[in-house]
């Protein structure tokens, strides 16, 4: 097997393609491989739409980036012809070494996107010598091509979350199916709100899925996210996960703790004091903190008491038990008498919001399913977006979200 056999075998060239040339520039900086192919004279190739053998109506040279051959750049340039076929007309035959419209080889695209899969696609683009912007149009085809191929006739609950793609409140929604162990991101989509509900309604039924098949729905307590489940997925009971409850009583905790110092002088390591649970390691300047709070009796020491209970709530075992623990843990908060100081209004607010989605806390109990899973990947995505320190915009956050977590990753990896 001679070096043409091998470049034949790794382009995949077929009959009647073949390499009938090859010079080295030493000129350029890098050096440059130029590899010529050809066919033979009254050749006859496929048509694009039906494979039907036919002669060449005219050619057009082309040339194609291709893997390093060495410390080389490799390009491959061929006549590329036109067939006219008797049912379609015209048409720009397919070369077996590249995808249609694309100047760069197949190969080379592949071994792109194992990079990518790595590490910031600036920090490819810089090994494979090409522009990042190519390289994200590489990244963008594949993923696209691939979300096609999902199928989501299966999926019944779901989960959904927005994570920030910029600074300044630009945000990206996920969602995932919930019953999927492993790279359970199935749509992302820009914006945050209603109008992303709809627009994941048109892509499951896209993709083989049915609304009225979506039975869950695990979110958080934005008006708009559960306006749009309403509308667009009435079947499904909505959870409202744990998490954003946890949240919600400690902002309002931080908030209670913001407004008090301004008109008193709390005790040392109060703020840090407060964001933990009793049950945490404290340091000895965190315990005199909270303990001075409660003999004190701040407002900040009754917030920090609610997100406490709030915590004896979430250990309930059985769906009745949480439903008496809520019911005792709203009983207390009205005899806390919030309405006394206005620096409590953060907890008041904290704990209508509770009042106002107390179904959906409660159907935390009968599901199996949280967005804990959800939270975690989003830690992912911010981890690739610091290394990659930002992204130009919402579509290649988003391409790196489905390369991370949905089944695009592994389908572009069989390509």
């Amino acid at each position: 097997m001679n070096g043409n056999d091998i470049i034949s075998l790794g382009l995949g060239l077929e009959e009647p393609w073949k390499i009938t040339g090859q010079t080295l520039n030493t000129d350029t900086a890098p050096h440059e491989l130029r590899i010529t192919l050809s066919s033979d004279r009254g050749s006859i190739f496929p048509c694009p739409e039906c494979g039907a053998l036919c002669k060449a109506h005219d050619f057009k040279e082309m040339t194609w980036r291709h893997l390093n051959f060495f410390q080389h750049h490799c390009y491959i340039t061929a006549p590329v012809p036109r067939v006219n076929c008797k049912d379609h007309g015209v048409k720009r035959i397919k070369v077996p070494w590249a995808r249609k419209g694309s100047k760069f080889t197949l190969l080379f695209e592949q071994a792109a996107l194992m990079l990518v899969r790595e590490m910031p696609v600036l920090a490819a683009s810089r090994i494979m010598q090409i522009p990042d912007k190519k390289l994200w149009r590489i990244v963008s085809h594949y993923v696209s091509e691939s979300l096609d191929k999902i199928d989501l006739s299966n999926v019944k609950a779901i989960g959904l979350d927005e994570t920030a793609s910029k600074r300044r409140h630009n945000y990206v929604t996920v969602f995932i199916d919930l019953n999927k162990k492993a790279k359970p991101v199935i749509f992302a989509t820009p914006g945050k709100g209603k109008e992303t509900i709809c627009r994941f309604k048109k892509f499951l039924q896209h993709h083989g899925g049915k609304a009225a098949h979506i039975l869950e729905v695990v979110c958080d307590m934005s008006k708009s996210f559960l306006a749009g489940v309403k509308e667009h997925f009435e079947k499904a009971t909505v959870t409202i996960d744990w998490f954003h409850i946890v949240q919600t009583f400690t902002k309002a905790v931080n908030k209670v703790r913001l407004l008090e110092s301004k008109k008193t002088s709390l005790p040392k390591a109060t703020r840090w004091a407060t964001l933990k649970n009793a049950e945490s390691s404290l340091s000895k300047d965190e315990q005199k903190a909270l303990a001075e709070l409660e003999r004190m009796d701040f407002f900040t020491g009754v917030a920090w008491r609610a997100k406490e209970r709030l915590r004896w709530v979430r250990q309930a075992e059985t769906v009745q038990a949480a439903k008496w623990r809520l019911s005792n843990f709203l009983l207390r908060m009205s005899y806390e008498r919030l309405e006394r100081s206005p620096v409590l209004q953060p907890l008041v607010e904290a704990v209508e919001t509770i009042i106002r989605h107390r179904p959906a806390i409660e159907a935390r109990w009968e599901s199996n399913h949280s967005n804990a899973r959800l939270e975690g990947l989003n830690s992912l995505f911010q981890a690739a977006r610091a290394r990659a320190r930002g992204y130009r915009n919402p579509a290649t956050f988003i391409s790196m979200i489905y390369l991370i977590a949905s089944p695009v990753g592994d389908m572009i990896k069989s390509t």
